[in-house]
């Protein structure tokens, strides 16, 4: 009973194929309705049908100036070619020269009051003053947590400043006359 349902269906649509072929093969393929022209073409009068070199020619030799542009190709022109005076120039513009600053001179907090030096080792220790406080600082050692003390001299100290390398120089002042010490008179 099954065999017989499937080949009752598979004769079914053979027929329906075969009915849908017949319908559709008389039309025309492309747009309906559309089966002539317009009735009121008349052709072109050309005198010469062949290709035309010399004009051709004529129109490679003569100068275009307009921009040489890729009609096939999306987004705006290629910029102009620019000779290389042009270019410096544009670099000029776009980078201009600064002058050279040196920068600042490193400016310690404390004052260099003296020194002295260590009978044993004969290494040099200078004395700074920031405030109230004296601090006692030998060569190569750093303070005030940011300057390290590179040499001693007689007049001055040089300094280095940690963080980014800057060197200065710390000229030693003398004390006022009320700094004097408590033995002293007035």
């Amino acid at each position: 009973m099954r065999r017989r349902i499937e080949i009752s269906v598979l004769v079914a649509l053979i027929i329906c194929g075969v009915i849908v072929y017949l319908a559709n093969r008389n039309q025309v393929p492309g747009i309906s309705g559309v089966l002539a022209a317009d009735g009121k073409f008349t052709p072109i009068n050309v005198q010469e049908p062949q290709l035309r070199l010399d004009l051709l020619d004529n129109l490679k030799k003569s100068d275009y100036n307009g921009s040489h542009r890729d009609i096939f190709s999306y987004g705006p022109p290629p910029p102009p070619v620019k000779t290389p005076e042009e270019k410096r120039a544009e670099e000029a513009k776009k980078y201009p020269t600064v002058p050279y600053q040196a920068p600042a001179p490193v400016q310690v907090p404390g004052e260099l009051f003296g020194y002295a030096s260590m009978p044993a080792s004969g290494k040099r220790v200078a004395f700074f003053k920031e405030g109230d406080d004296v601090l006692v600082v030998a060569e190569g050692d750093t303070f005030l947590g940011r300057f390290r003390l590179v040499h001693i001299g007689n007049d001055s100290a040089d300094v280095v400043q940690i963080s980014d390398g800057r060197t200065g120089k710390v000229t030693m002042v003398q004390p006022a006359a009320s700094d004097q010490g408590p033995g002293t008179p007035p």
